[in-house]
């Protein structure tokens, strides 16, 4: 299967906005409703969706265009603004970053949702549109492309979904298991297929020249919009300029076995 990686990136910010600090980061919307749709159809097991109640009836959110033009104005959601468009994308695809405010304190942000719309593989459709080879494909080259076609790539993250942070105080970043993230120990995996806290031995490669093989224990700590299939991990590389590299760049062929205790049978 396929083996990529995330990291906590880090972004400049302020409280208020003002100056270059005008892309806002939002809370969870209290109108947002999140539905597991398992709970009403067996059939449906895994499958989620979220949307807004009105007039009775639940209908999608508002889509990543919309929230950007306004749509959420007026209703004291903004949780920090930041600096750059681009930056704010890419943390909503890793879920969870550090904003540096302008006193030199750092502000910690966790996922706390989307707004239901499906999430869209940047990536993907580049390759698709013969805009960057898909040998050279990496969250670098994507920002690379970004910088020299703004308009263009503004159009292409608005097809994306659009996520909502919370505040997090203490050990961090937290994942779908509800504990702190262990860089290099954690990955995220898909959860309609292993269990979170799942020990998991990858056997992989590292993104350098030459690969390098990277096997070790890890723990199914996560999930992520673009981690679908049985095998399909995403390693967290944790913050810096390392583990930036590492996951920006990370698309490595692997395999993977998951432990359970002897004598006890898958699922139970």
């Amino acid at each position: 299967g396929l083996i990529t990686g995330y990291f906590e990136p880090e972004l400049r910010g302020a409280r208020k906005r003002q100056g270059p600090f005008n892309v806002p980061l939002h809370v969870r919307p209290p109108d947002l409703v999140a539905v597991d749709l398992g709970r009403f159809d067996a059939d449906l097991k895994g499958k989620r969706i979220a949307g807004r109640v009105m007039q009775g009836r639940l209908v999608p959110f508002h889509n990543r265009a919309q929230i950007e033009r306004g749509a959420l104005r007026g209703r004291q959601l903004e949780l920090v603004w930041v600096d750059d468009a681009a930056d704010a994308f890419f943390l909503h695809i890793q879920g969870s970053g550090r904003i540096r405010l302008r006193d030199g304190t750092v502000l910690r942000v966790g996922y706390a949702g989307t707004n239901g719309h499906p999430y869209t593989a940047i990536g993907r459709e580049l390759i698709a549109r013969g805009a960057i080879p898909r040998e050279r494909m990496s969250m670098q080259e994507i920002r690379k492309w970004m910088s020299a076609n703004p308009a263009e790539g503004a159009k292409l993250m608005r097809t994306n979904d659009y996520v909502f942070f919370r505040e997090l105080t203490g050990a961090g970043p937290i994942g779908a298991q509800g504990v702190a993230l262990t860089p290099e120990r954690s990955i995220a995996i898909d959860r309609n297929i292993l269990p979170l806290g799942l020990p998991v031995w990858i056997d992989t490669a590292l993104p350098t020249e030459p690969a390098t093989a990277y096997r070790r224990l890890m723990i199914a700590q996560d999930t992520g919009g673009a981690i679908r299939g049985a095998v399909r991990a995403d390693i967290f590389w944790g913050a810096g300029v390392r583990a930036a590299e590492m996951a920006g760049k990370m698309k490595s062929p692997g395999r993977y076995w998951f432990l359970r205790p002897r004598g006890q049978a898958p699922g139970s």
